[in-house]
């Protein structure tokens, strides 16, 4: 798996799973979802990943687009 895998499905399911509580637990957990939207945003236009340096880190090959 490479970085670029890594951050797309941990972003899928850190969406899916603040839906998910916010539909069962409360309406609060969008935030959640608000909050990984504006880090996708901000991580196309700057480059800057968090999720990215953590996953090299942590020893996966790079991708195309976390470098």
């Amino acid at each position: 798996m490479t970085i670029d895998n890594a951050v797309l499905s941990f972003a899928g399911a850190v969406v899916l799973t603040s839906l998910a509580l916010g539909w069962f637990v409360s309406p609060w957990w969008l935030l959640l979802t608000a909050f990984a939207s504006l880090n996708m945003l901000q991580a196309g236009f700057t480059g800057f990943c968090p999720a990215a340096k953590i996953f090299r880190r942590l020893g996966l090959k790079p991708g195309r687009a976390f470098i």
